[in-house]
């Protein structure tokens, strides 16, 4: 589409973006009044939200538009999954400036409308406002189909801990970004567009899982929330995590060991649990340690040791450079 965001106006802006909107079954009234209708067969909805800033979470020299709607729907659903809950439908918050080709708004729309289908979800509606610098917030939704939500507090000495996606990958791919390479082409895709396991969460809250969350900050940072939620100590096995060779040879070129991307890497957005001990668990699920008996405080563990390099994120301590 030709011309700015400003000579489009929000509401031809809004005109534009609904009209890539696609149904969804769990969506019965979407944009067009004060606020949307979204089913809850449940009776109870899982919600969470997030935003992302441009500079500080996405730069368009490295995504496209269209990257940065699927990242920004995905960070969010993968957010429901990992409740143990099936994703139904997100609202879009938007701040562009009004100089912004009327172009960008409408890819990252495509691609928000485009991970919501993968997940079986809707956009349900949302709001649009001028601002000196692009922010994207989601908030997503989700049913959680008359099963318990999987909270991180319920991990207990004795479970085992499994993971299902990729870990490291996004890190990965930031690497080679940051040192204005391209490829290999999977790692940096991983970073651009996450994609996380969203079927994991409620197939492992079936399977009887005790607790879980999604890595968005990095594997040790968010089994250390478990960890501290439930009071006691993780402990990973190093021999069990997967490091791709490609993924070894990148390490090698930019002096990092790659073992450090997938403990500490965030923003691939596995979906990581605790199990009962004798639990069965199908593929794709890859046990990775064990929960046990707490340290003061709790903590988590590599190979018994405990990790003692920087990593993680945190959005008041990571460097601004750290994008």
């Amino acid at each position: 589409m030709k011309g700015t965001v400003g000579e489009l106006g929000e509401f031809g802006l809004i005109r534009e973006l609904t009209a890539r909107i696609s149904d969804a079954p769990a969506v019965r009234l979407g944009p067009g009044d004060d606020a949307a209708v979204v089913a809850a067969p449940d009776r109870r909805v899982v919600a969470t939200t997030d935003i992302l800033v441009e500079g500080r979470h996405f730069r368009r020299d490295w995504s496209t538009a269209y990257d940065v709607g699927r990242k920004a729907a995905a960070q969010n659903l993968a957010d429901v999954a990992a409740m143990g809950a099936s994703p139904t439908a997100l609202l879009l918050g938007l701040v562009v400036p009004a100089e912004l080709s009327a172009t960008w708004p409408l890819e990252l729309m495509d691609g928000i409308r485009d991970e919501c289908r993968v997940a079986g979800a809707g956009v349900a509606g949302g709001d649009v406002v001028r601002g000196a610098t692009i922010t994207v917030s989601i908030t997503a939704l989700g049913d959680l189909r008359h099963r318990e939500p999987v909270t991180r507090s319920g991990a207990r000495p004795g479970d085992v801990v499994a993971v299902n996606g990729w870990l490291g990958w996004s890190a990965a791919g930031y690497a080679v970004l940051a040192r204005g390479f391209r490829s290999p082409r999977a790692f940096v895709e991983a970073h651009r567009r996450p994609e996380p396991p969203y079927a994991a969460g409620p197939l492992a809250a079936e399977l009887g899982a005790t607790s879980m969350t999604d890595v968005s900050d990095g594997l040790l940072a968010d089994l250390g929330h478990i960890a501290r939620a439930s009071h006691v100590r993780i402990n990973l096995r190093s021999a069990a995590l997967d490091v791709p060779a490609q993924m070894s040879d990148i390490g090698n070129a930019v002096g990092v060991d790659p073992l450090e991307w997938v403990l500490t890497g965030g923003e691939d957005h596995a979906i990581v649990a605790t199990f009962p001990p004798h639990t069965k668990l199908p593929a794709r699920w890859r046990r990775i340690g064990e929960v046990l008996p707490p340290t003061a405080p709790p903590a988590v563990t590599v190979d018994d040791v405990l990790w003692d390099r920087a990593g993680g994120w945190d959005h008041f301590n990571t460097p601004e450079e750290a994008l």
